[in-house]
């Protein structure tokens, strides 16, 4: 923000010095600076410092405080204001003026007499006079050219900066809308977790199973992570590996001996981070129907780091009973949406079925 102020500063500054020496062309016309009248310097600062003021005055007060709130007939009359002291000063005619040789008195007329030698022809020569035309009654027509253009750019950066305005409340309004959809998509994300989970500790618990007890205290482990870092927007790797580790040991205490549970974690995850539970919703799916406890199946779940990118497969077999149906959940569907908000065009999403085996891979980047 600093070095977009500085920006602007030195934009101005460059502006108003571009605008400052195009009078000095006129003034000098080709010849060195050094010879310009010094009465001419009192002029010029006035013609500078009058069209300064008009263009703050006019883009910083009068268009925010009245052609903004649409009070057009305030508005219209300071404008008409500044104008009549635009006439009245006549900054630009008034500068050229006294720059003159003469300091501007075009009322003494200079009679050459005739060359010695050389008498008149026709009639005799006049002797020289002063001729007194009263006071200059015209309108300064580049006062009003570079009014008008001063006016013009103050409007025209007004309305660049009220563009600006509204861009930055449309991506802040965006912005809002997108974390509450998160937050949204995170707490149906959370219970549809625990939902399931407790099932599986409620079904060990009717069966007598000793694992019982270890199953509580991994679910304890999860709900930790759930409840302390999942209303951040990402997480270091690590501690999303680590739910998940917790989250495969409790479903191993389930499961059959007909299932067989591949999972491993490939490179370094110290350097990296995640959004919080989002390889979660693929794990648990393929837990939920990828089991059988009739036929030998295999879920695989492999997690690589390789330089800048997490490349996440998950494969397992689709039983006839348990095909996924139409509306299978919300967890598939929120974490697509999550992606596309938290990894816009920096994630790819492949999720295939063939032959009875159900597939998913994810790389984020």
């Amino acid at each position: 923000m600093n070095g977009l102020k500085g920006s602007l500063v030195f934009l101005h500054i460059a502006a108003w010095l571009l605008f400052m020496s195009v009078p000095l062309l006129f003034m000098t016309q080709g010849e060195p600076l050094s010879n310009l009248r010094g009465s001419a310097l009192l002029p010029y600062l006035q013609f500078c410092g009058v069209y300064m003021f008009i263009f703050y005055f006019h883009s910083n007060w009068l268009i925010p405080n009245f052609f903004l709130p649409k009070k057009h007939l305030i508005y219209s009359l300071f404008l008409g204001l500044l104008l009549a002291a635009v006439f009245i000063i006549k900054p630009f005619d008034t500068l050229m003026k006294q720059n003159r040789p003469n300091g501007g008195q075009r009322g003494e007329i200079e009679m050459r007499p005739p060359p010695p030698g050389r008498p008149p022809e026709g009639e005799f020569h006049r002797p020289p006079q002063n001729r007194d035309f009263g006071p200059e009654r015209h309108f300064d027509i580049t006062s009003l050219f570079i009014f008008i253009m001063i006016i013009g750019l103050g409007s025209a950066l007004q309305s660049m900066k009220q563009s600006q305005l509204f861009e930055r409340r449309a991506i802040q309004a965006e912005a809002e809308k997108v974390n509450a959809e998160l937050s949204f998509l995170k707490a149906q994300i959370n219970p549809h977790f625990l939902y399931n989970t407790l099932n599986n500790i409620y079904t060990l618990c009717l069966t007598g199973s000793e694992n019982a007890a270890e199953s509580v205290m991994k679910l304890s482990h999860i709900m930790r992570y759930v409840t302390d870092e999942s209303e951040a927007a990402f997480v270091p790797l690590a501690e999303e590996l680590e739910c998940i580790s917790n989250f495969i040991a409790l479903q191993q205490l389930r499961v059959g001996k007909k299932v067989s549970i591949v999972y491993s974690v490939e490179g370094n995850p110290s350097k990296c981070k995640i959004a919080p539970l989002l390889l979660m919703t693929f794990i648990e799916n393929a837990f939920k129907y990828g089991l059988s406890n009739h036929v030998e199946t295999t879920i695989r779940v492999i997690i690589k780091i390789v330089d800048d990118k997490i490349i996440f497969s998950a494969e397992n077999q689709l039983f006839d009973h348990k095909k996924t149906p139409e509306r299978a959940g919300i967890g598939i569907e929120n974490t697509k949406k999550r992606l596309e908000y938290l990894y816009p065009k920096t994630h790819q999403l492949t999720i295939t079925t063939t032959e009875g085996m159900y597939s998913v891979l994810l790389v984020l980047n």
